[in-house]
């Protein structure tokens, strides 16, 4: 049996924190109004001269130490991110570049705010075909770049970061296979680990509701370049689908969710992630929660709180860790892995 497991993690935030009492200096809100509402305290602000492929290769080159890969035996990368470097190349490749390697398959994912979740959908099934020995997948935004800082009903929310996972192909595990790297071994119980299934959704027909509707054409932006969103419609779609998508990920493996040891929404708006756990009845204590520190980074949000609780120590070898991403698209979609 060919599985894939990741076997490190690593994340980047940029230096530069913007806090609520910060924002407030500039426009007509407070600390406790943004609190109040989302949940978020801060985010991290890329530098003029940071880009995503910058912020994946810092997150990347922790990942690559905390699994012991060298960058040369990486044959696959797969970045998720709404705000690329430029057009064209992909920053998978710019990223690929910086890392001081060739050869490997190396292209962008673009799904938003689900696009870390697509993303190791994606790696893993490559990885399954066996042509690929080792992956980087990376969720990475530098969302501050298309806010309207003039309207507080979104540049609150939103901030910049990266989050990188190293993906390792195995096969014919057994069930002393280990787990995560540095984090123990799985027990017999819990079988072998690895990611058990993916399960992604997408609706275009709800693409009005959060979307950067602007284009460039001849040299000139046509339609609006910043993130417009209906907050009301966001919040019921996202709630909605992604507790159906993390029931048919626990149903696709037999699970109840009890059987969850953590749980990581995307990093949206604490509102939601408590909403979430409180129709999958799961508690509180096993939701992992950034959102309050990091913002809103979109396709980022997802593999930096999945680093955090893993340096940390809240996950452990042997888990069952249920992901679940939905953005802009409409796209959603969940992961559920052994760790």
């Amino acid at each position: 049996m060919v599985r894939s497991r990741v076997v490190g993690t690593g994340s980047y935030l940029p230096a530069n924190v913007l806090t609520n009492q910060a924002l407030a200096q500039r426009m007509d809100t407070s600390d406790e109004w943004i609190v109040a509402r989302t949940g978020i305290r801060q985010r991290h602000i890329a530098a003029d001269d940071e880009f995503v492929s910058d912020l994946a290769l810092h997150a990347s080159r922790a990942a690559l130490e905390a699994a012991g890969v060298r960058a040369e035996q990486i044959d696959l990368i797969v970045l998720a991110t709404s705000t690329p470097d430029m057009i064209f190349p992909s920053s998978a490749c710019l990223l690929q570049a910086k890392l001081g390697i060739k050869g490997g398959a190396a292209f962008d994912v673009q799904a938003v705010c689900s696009g870390f979740v697509y993303a190791l959908a994606t790696a893993d099934a490559l990885m399954r075909t066996g042509q690929y020995r080792y992956a980087l997948v990376i969720g990475a935004e530098v969302f501050s770049r298309i806010l309207d800082w003039s309207d507080r009903g979104t540049c609150v929310l939103f901030g910049d970061g990266a989050g990188a996972v190293v993906l390792a192909r195995e096969e014919g595990l057994d069930v002393a296979s280990s787990g995560l790297a540095g984090l123990g071994t799985a027990s017999s119980r819990h079988g072998p680990p690895g990611i058990l299934s993916s399960h992604l959704h997408a609706d275009g027909s709800y693409s009005d509701i959060l979307c950067v509707p602007g284009t460039v054409n001849a040299g000139k932006v046509y339609g609006t370049p910043f993130l417009r969103m209906d907050g009301g419609a966001v919040f019921k779609f996202a709630v909605r689908v992604l507790d159906e998508v993390g029931r048919e990920a626990l149903s696709a493996n037999a699970m109840t969710p009890e059987q969850v040891d953590w749980l990581i929404p995307h990093q949206a708006n604490v509102r939601i992630l408590d909403a979430t756990a409180k129709r999958m009845g799961i508690p509180e204590s096993k939701v992992v929660v950034t959102v309050d520190q990091h913002a809103n980074t979109s396709a980022a949000s997802i593999p930096l709180a999945f680093d955090l609780a893993t340096r940390d120590g809240r996950i452990r070898g042997g888990q069952h860790v249920l992901m679940l991403g939905v953005g802009g698209g409409f796209t959603w979609g969940g992961v559920l892995l052994r760790t």
